[in-house]
């Protein structure tokens, strides 16, 4: 690079290539250079040439800013939880810690304008050990947090509003992979739990029961390290507790077990009043003894032939819960000229459909509209004169 120009930094390159889904021979084909020239360029060994960081703009939809901006120091690395994990490739999860960093920039952006509410969580009791925790401890946990936020056996109206205002970073976006749901996160610099959904899924319903399947490692296994989280059999019981939770918070044994009626057409009406799928209603149903070994059969054996394993009935009638934070926070940043859209961009070094992707806004807000011409009408006369 030539004296006093800022310097490229490969590890943004990298960073930028795995989001966008690009391998290094990917990349060289888009960009007409060779494989190891990508290499080199990521390693730092050799820079691009000023034609080729212009190409890699276009190609990969990043400000220019973005590759000559030293990436935020490495905070303390925990546990990260993810729906399927098993099945998710290793690109698609790559993809998806990238963006969890981002969201934190954005998070840490907001913050120097606005106070998030104060993370209201009870401290979590468990071991580093999830084979210690049994199904009575998650009974009593989920119980627990519903009287730790005054919920008592209330059915929740909006799970992604309850976490937000209990201190929750929620957001979602596109994983445009059929195997990763959703992750989660305790960020312990901030001490707040960040949860990331795929806007993907199209029941809404499921989504409820991801939020709370997310809230569930948060309460359950935060304090699980990341190493043992590796471990042979740890994801699977896990991923087994995260889903009790889930449906023992959404549907507590109090309210919930005088309403149940072991067959689909009931399930289907209290889906409408509980907004949980028939699917987890079913296990929750399993879990509280409220079902015999052949009634439990028969749900799972009619659910599966009336073709609702893809799609439940009422999918469609139940509204989707979208988070509100991180846009209404940038929302008031333009509405009350705290900051213009162009300082904004020129603050975060991300593009600004990923800035508009992971604070849940509008396609398109970031761009400054040209203001629309007043014109100046003349009386006009409407009879003519004799």
């Amino acid at each position: 690079m030539r004296p006093g120009m800022p310097e490229f930094i490969g590890e943004r390159l990298r960073e930028a290539r795995e989001v966008r889904g690009h391998t290094q021979i990917t990349l060289s084909e888009v960009l007409g250079v060779s494989n190891s020239a990508i290499s080199q360029h990521e390693k730092g060994i050799t820079f691009p040439s000023p034609e080729t960081v212009e190409r890699l703009l276009t190609a990969l939809n990043f400000p220019a800013k973005f590759f000559f901006t030293s990436p935020r120091p490495a905070e303390k690395e925990t546990t990260v939880f993810y729906r399927s994990r098993k099945s998710a490739t290793v690109a698609a999860r790559r993809r998806a810690e990238w963006k969890y960093t981002w969201l934190k920039e954005i998070v840490d952006y907001l913050g120097q304008f606005f106070e998030f509410p104060q993370a209201n969580f009870p401290d979590c009791p468990f071991t580093e050990d999830p084979f210690q925790i049994s199904m009575k401890h998650i009974e009593i946990a989920a119980s627990s947090l519903r009287k730790f936020w005054g919920l008592e056996d209330k059915i929740i109206s909006n799970t992604v509003y309850l976490l937000e205002n209990n201190g929750a970073i929620v957001t979602k976006i596109p994983f445009d992979n059929e195997a990763l749901d959703a992750f989660s996160n305790w960020r312990w610099v901030e001490e707040r739990p960040y949860i990331i959904l795929g806007s993907d899924k199209l029941s809404a319903s499921r989504s409820r029961l991801d939020v709370c399947h997310e809230l569930g490692h948060m309460i359950l296994h935060r304090n699980i390290k990341k190493e043992d989280f590796k471990k042979k059999g740890v994801f699977d019981i896990v991923e087994e507790q995260a889903y009790a939770f889930a449906g023992a918070f959404l549907m507590p044994e109090s309210s919930f077990s005088l309403e149940f009626i072991p067959n689909l057409i009931s399930l289907q009406s209290l889906k409408m009043r509980w907004n949980v799928s028939m699917a987890a209603m079913i296990m929750r149903g399993k879990h509280l003894g409220l079902l015999s070994e052949d009634q439990e059969k028969n749900l799972w054996r009619n659910y599966a032939r009336k073709g609702y394993r893809k799609h439940e009935p009422l999918d469609g009638q139940i509204e989707h819960e979208s988070p509100a934070i991180l846009r209404q926070s940038f929302e008031t940043l333009v509405e009350y000229k705290i900051q213009t859209k162009e300082q904004i961009l020129s603050s975060i070094c991300l593009g600004r459909k990923d800035i508009e992707e992971l604070a849940v806004l509008p396609e398109g807000f970031l761009i400054d509209k040209p203001k629309a011409k007043i014109i100046d009408f003349k009386k006009r006369e409407f009879f003519s004169r004799p």
